[in-house]
């Protein structure tokens, strides 16, 4: 039974990797081989790994190791700085999405997703760009990296689109720097140059590069970190509108030509004990930008009230 299920499960991810088209979205990202096994072929054993989820290396040490080839050919593969995986991903995030719009109504909303999270490194000295960053969810600096991340929805589904795993903008959060092994015409250079980029800037650019690939969406979702007045002005520059929560800082909002901060613009809406939803107010930013902030309910403290910002 169990080898029938898995001849299914091959057969099934065979003829998705067929309809997606995937080696030839490997070939436009630049992700082939001179010699040997032929890139598509690598490629499609480590992800079907992935589907049943298997580990390489203990696969390339078990009773099934005959199934592969070497596990240099894997490895050197894996870490070739020559292939763009960030551009193969956003070939299939279009592929994808494309195949959706013809399933869907015209009017459902299309969002893009901006989120980030801390890959900890805590014990590693010697590993490339590695970096002091700050997690908001531990409200502590830690070494690793900051995995940016931009995905696709449309309320049902969620694509993937585009990463980038941030080192750090400034230098002095940096434990180690670029390895001087790494040609600086590869797109593994260019990769690690963008990972020292500041994370709305790079935000911003992962945006832009899905819209010019042909993504499409309505809004921008993000949270706190990223909205901020200047990366509202990207965000609407480039023709999307942004929905994301608001700290409550020391920042004003003109509200019937006056300034308020949050707090003090919650007493002009009716809260209550039932609904989630307290209210919303049109307001205008400091530099002007016109926004709707919605109140609602804190569900993780009833009694706090949360703050959504929308530039549409």
């Amino acid at each position: 039974y169990q080898n029938t299920e898995t001849e299914n499960t091959q057969n099934q991810f065979s003829n998705a990797v067929k309809q997606l088209q995937c080696g030839k979205l490997l070939r436009k990202a630049n992700i082939t081989k001179n010699c040997g096994i032929p890139a598509f072929e690598v490629f499609q054993f480590l992800l079907l790994l992935v589907f049943q989820g298997k580990n390489l290396f203990r696969f390339l040490n078990s009773k099934h190791k005959d199934q592969a080839v070497s596990k240099n050919t894997y490895y050197r593969f894996l870490n070739e700085t020559s292939y763009n995986w960030k551009k193969f991903l956003l070939f299939l995030a279009v592929k994808v999405t494309s195949v959706f719009d013809t399933l869907t109504r015209p009017e459902r909303v299309k969002v893009l997703v901006l989120d980030d999270s801390v890959i900890k490194r805590n014990r590693s000295k010697k590993v490339e760009l590695l970096a002091r960053v700050y997690g908001h969810v531990e409200h502590k600096f830690q070494k690793g990296f900051t995995l940016l991340t931009l995905g696709w929805s449309d309320g049902y589904s969620f694509i993937p689109v585009s990463f980038n795993m941030l080192s750090s903008a400034k230098k002095s959060n940096r434990y180690q720097e670029i390895a001087s092994d790494v040609d600086r015409r590869s797109n593994g250079y260019k990769a690690r140059k963008e990972s020292m980029m500041a994370k709305t800037d790079a935000a911003v650019l992962m945006v832009g590069q899905a819209l010019s690939a042909g993504i499409q969406a309505d809004h921008v979702l993000m949270d706190t970190w990223f909205t901020t007045e200047p990366m509202m002005r990207s965000i609407l520059a480039a023709g999307l509108d942004v929905i994301g929560m608001v700290k409550q800082l020391k920042q004003l909002y003109t509200y019937k030509g006056r300034a308020y901060t949050l707090p003090e613009l919650q007493k002009f809406v009716h809260f209550d004990g039932v609904n989630d939803i307290f209210g919303s107010l049109c307001v205008t930013t400091k530099k002007g930008i016109p926004v709707k902030i919605v109140f609602v309910r804190n569900r993780n403290k009833r009694s706090e009230c949360l703050y959504l910002l929308s530039t549409d």
